[in-house]
């Protein structure tokens, strides 16, 4: 693990909170919408931040 300093480790903290955020919000609209393009869209962008949450785990390890 790189040496971060702990403002580092809060910021990523609280970016890995927001990321998770937006995963259960988009996974919810994609649940919730009846048009498949929106539904598509929304898993698409879920599937983005649970990329970006991973990214950032790894900064962690």
């Amino acid at each position: 693990m790189a040496n971060l300093t702990s403002k580092e480790l809060s910021a990523i903290e609280d970016q890995l909170t927001l990321e998770q955020l937006l995963i259960q919000k988009y996974k919810q609209a994609a649940s919730q919408a009846s048009d498949p393009a929106i539904q598509s869209k929304c898993e698409s962008i879920a599937t983005k931040h649970q990329e970006h949450f991973q990214k950032l785990m790894s900064h962690l390890n």
